[in-house]
């Protein structure tokens, strides 16, 4: 059901976006130069209706395929798998560096990087 649902979801965010590209612009950012907005009355054409069934049905499969989700995860959470997993330690038993070994070693510190020619 949950993927039937989610393949579902895909299409519609195509259409929605195919039907979005499809519309003719208004001019100007943000609707301010078709006059459209400015009247207070949209017009309602045929692409316009189909944006809002599109989006409709794309919100209520969002909400559907949480839903399905929080349902299956009910019983799990984070935090109890966290608590469930071994504790990793490092090889030296997981203590940290001395203060004054946090910076990375210098040629000075160690023996020479390339080794000597014979």
């Amino acid at each position: 059901m949950e993927n039937v649902l989610l393949i579902i979801h895909l299409l519609l965010a195509l259409g929605l976006i195919a039907v979005v590209l499809l519309q003719r612009s208004e001019g100007g950012g943000l609707g301010m130069g078709g006059g459209g907005a400015v009247s207070g009355r949209a017009a309602a054409t045929a692409l316009g209706k189909l944006t809002w069934l599109l989006g409709v049905a794309f919100l209520i499969t969002s909400i559907s395929l949480t839903i399905i989700v929080a349902q299956k995860s009910s019983g799990a959470s984070v935090i109890d798998r966290l608590g469930a997993a071994p504790a990793s330690q490092s090889e030296d038993g997981g203590t940290a560096p001395a203060s004054d070994n946090l910076l990375p070693p210098t040629a000075d510190d160690n023996a020479p990087l390339v080794p000597a020619a014979d």
